[in-house]
């Protein structure tokens, strides 16, 4: 039976694109943590950012590159 409030299984170095533009012009993102909150780096600019994972859930529009963890 599948968990309805099952979280999206981030990994250290996924490539996300966000909804929202960084005001850099860069919609792609790093992950660098994940746990409750998570670290994400800006592809284009280098700029990082921390934010709880619920708000990363509703911000992640697709996962470009699953590069990350453990394969």
């Amino acid at each position: 039976m599948s968990n309805k409030f099952a979280r999206y299984p981030y990994v250290v170095g996924m490539k996300l694109e966000l909804r929202k533009k960084h005001p850099c012009g860069g919609r792609i993102w790093t992950v660098l943590r994940i746990g409750a909150d998570a670290r994400l780096k800006c592809d284009t600019c280098g700029h990082q950012v921390s934010m709880p994972r619920r708000a990363l859930e509703k911000a992640t529009k697709d996962v470009l590159a699953d590069t990350g963890g453990n394969e």
